[in-house]
């Protein structure tokens, strides 16, 4: 759900500004409040998660999705239209949020790295499929059709929660859900240092993916002039050497444990992100040496995101919605400041999305060797 309702409406980006009346920049917000909205929504679903199972919460949020996305379809104003790109990230992060709950609840701790790559294998389709998507429904049928698209992908993925999902865990009674209680197991999350330490690094991490996703569509289609159909194939090609990344990692981890797997990926990808801003500062990359540069920096997160995550839901069990909701809710949040600096600088040329990357890559280097230097991590440890 998650990259159909963001990678769907890029190529729409013009479209939507010409029929809004507004500047591709001004659109771009819409993506900023989408990130915001999956940022918030996690932290009232965690809780929520935790007290009355994965499914119920889930189903709500499926929900809200919906008619969100059909009130994006029927928006006239740019501001009703972010609001209402708000109002679908709130519903549809249960799609974020619960699934690496379940993961914990179903799976022995030291599976779960595996699991989460396999699962980037499931949610690879998205991102290959869904520009593409884009790209031939925008032209074709306006870019209304891309959100009535959402509700009705929405409403087929609600019956099959409904009707196939099995829950992973019961509804606890005993489950506080005032501030205080919620506000004290969030405290315990944090003060797990391996928490700390690895979902920051999952954050900066993916925030440079959203550095990438907000400026694209200029870098791509106005910049380069490509169109919205050959944007969807750029996007598809980039993400297919996430995906393939991703599934090399289940075979490096019958061989490294993953702590080594991502200082390794982190440091290739932070040298690669330096050197896609200098080549691009100096203008030597041309569309295509564009593309490769930033296949291969993306390609690192499917070494350094199923690792990450595993990292840092390992020491949870009861808390694992909670957890959860931490870690996605500080993922999007610094996503949605590092798409909307990016939108902020006003670009003319692709430096602004070089910047953006090469700074969350950094970043996340910065955080792995300041918090781990003083103790060894493990996907096997477990606390509460």
């Amino acid at each position: 759900m998650g990259p159909f309702a963001i990678d769907t409406y890029l190529p729409g980006f013009p479209a939507i500004a010409a029929s809004l009346g507004v500047s591709t920049e001004m659109v771009s917000y819409s993506l900023s409040s989408y990130f915001i909205g999956i940022s918030l929504g996690q932290l009232v679903w965690g809780p929520l998660l935790d007290r009355f199972g994965r499914k119920k919460p889930l189903m709500l949020g499926l929900l809200i999705f919906i008619l969100s996305s059909i009130g994006c379809a029927l928006s006239n104003n740019i501001w009703v239209f972010i609001g209402f790109r708000f109002l679908q990230a709130f519903g549809g992060c249960l799609g974020v949020v619960a699934p690496r709950a379940m993961i914990r609840d179903l799976f022995p701790v030291n599976e779960i790295a595996k699991i989460f790559s396999l699962l980037i294998l499931m949610i690879g389709v998205s991102p290959v499929v869904a520009p593409t998507l884009g790209g031939f429904m925008v032209p074709i049928l306006g870019w209304h059709s891309v959100f009535y698209f959402l509700a009705i992908f929405g409403t087929c993925i609600l019956a099959a929660v409904f009707f196939f999902l099995p829950e992973s865990k019961e509804a606890d009674p005993d489950y506080s859900l005032k501030p205080r209680p919620i506000a004290q197991k969030f405290r315990t999350v944090l003060r797990n240092r391996q928490f700390v330490v690895y979902s920051l690094v999952a954050a900066f991490t993916s925030a440079g993916l959203f550095a990438y996703l907000s400026g694209s569509p200029f870098v791509f289609m106005e910049y380069f002039g490509a169109s919205e159909k050959a944007y969807g194939m750029i996007f598809s090609i980039i993400a297919a050497g996430l995906i393939t990344c991703s599934q090399l990692n289940n075979l490096l981890l019958r061989k490294y444990d993953s702590v080594t797997i991502i200082r390794a990926s982190i440091t290739v990808q932070m040298f690669i992100g330096l050197s896609l801003f200098i080549l691009t500062y100096f203008q030597l990359l041309s569309m295509i040496g564009t593309i490769i540069f930033i296949a291969m920096f993306l390609s690192c997160q499917g070494f350094t995101f199923p690792n990450a995550s595993a990292l840092s839901m390992a020491p949870f069990k009861k808390n694992a919605g909670s957890a959860s909701a931490l870690m996605g809710a500080t993922q999007m949040g610094i996503a949605a400041i590092v798409s909307a600096i990016v939108g902020l600088m006003h670009p003319t040329n692709p430096i602004p999305m070089a910047a953006g990357m090469l700074g969350c890559g950094l970043l996340a280097w910065l955080v792995l060797i300041a918090g781990s230097h003083k103790r060894s991590f493990s996907v096997d440890a477990f606390s509460e």
